[in-house]
């Protein structure tokens, strides 16, 4: 056993500039105006072992569904020294087209899945167009061909990954979402992922839109502050702001990579 903290880094490789507010919050915005949300993969690196969560969508991805695509996410990876096809654990918070793409990106690494998220993505709801509008076919299916090769490994519930980096189910926004806890320099470092699309969604007890139980949801929010160190050791998993908040982990990289596992500017 080890104390060992990590490093965490927000990779941004995608936008959606035309969002508006009154399309992230269950039930509108009163105030509706333009609210863009970023794409996000995240990087823990440790000393010994390190992690990628989520893996983003394609160019061809982001043309079809409408999306502005920066840069791939191995390319954003590697200015943090990961390089994609060593990464050997990969977490993929739920199966939604944003967070389970670019297949061919990680041919050594093992998938950790909460068993709930792939009955899902494979049952009964998928005959609902609009809740398999989020998912992508060819996502689930090479999901289904990583299991059959033995790169899937199921968690039900919490799981101690490594020492200082676990996962926790939180359902709400998809049957099987997950959240991953990481131990940092600064305390215990939440990667949220889509339990709140952005602070808003959190602080405000406004649930986004795209959501398969409302009150796993809100309870999520509760749950997550609880696996923090503090509120603000929670990172969302689509708000702009994190680009704001926490800086660059080197010049050139501003607007690109933000380190997490040092104290964020807060307004």
């Amino acid at each position: 056993m080890t104390d060992e903290s990590y490093e965490v880094y927000a990779v941004r490789y995608a936008r959606h500039e035309e969002r508006r507010a009154s399309e992230n919050f269950l039930g509108g915005d009163p105030h509706d105006g333009p609210m863009p949300l970023d794409f996000f993969v995240w990087a823990i690196v440790g000393k010994t072992q390190s992690f990628v969560v989520d893996t983003g969508f394609d160019r061809a991805t982001a043309e079809a569904r409408k999306r502005r695509f920066l840069r791939s996410p191995a390319e954003g990876l590697a200015a943090v020294g990961v390089e994609a096809s060593k990464v050997e654990d990969v977490i993929v918070t739920h199966m939604h087209y944003d967070h389970a793409g670019n297949h061919a990106l990680f041919p050594a690494a093992r998938y950790h899945l909460q068993d709930r998220e792939m009955a899902f993505c494979t049952g009964r709801c998928m005959c609902h167009p609009s809740m398999r509008h989020a998912y992508a076919v060819d996502d689930v299916a090479a999901m289904v061909r990583r299991v059959f090769d033995g790169r899937v490994e199921f968690h039900d519930g919490a799981a101690e990954l490594a020492p200082g980096v676990s996962v926790h189910h939180i359902g709400g926004h998809t049957l099987g979402l997950q959240v991953v806890r990481v131990r940092t320099k600064r305390g215990w470092v939440v990667l949220a992922s889509d339990s709140s699309h952005y602070y808003a969604n959190m602080d405000q007890r406004r649930p986004f839109p795209i959501v398969y139980n409302v009150a796993d949801m809100l309870d999520g929010h509760a749950t997550v502050r609880r696996l923090a160190s503090s509120p603000a050791h929670v990172v969302p998993g689509h708000d702009p702001l994190v680009l704001k908040y926490y800086p660059a982990p080197k010049p050139g990289l501003e607007g690109i990579v933000a380190r997490l596992d040092v104290e964020p500017k807060l307004d």
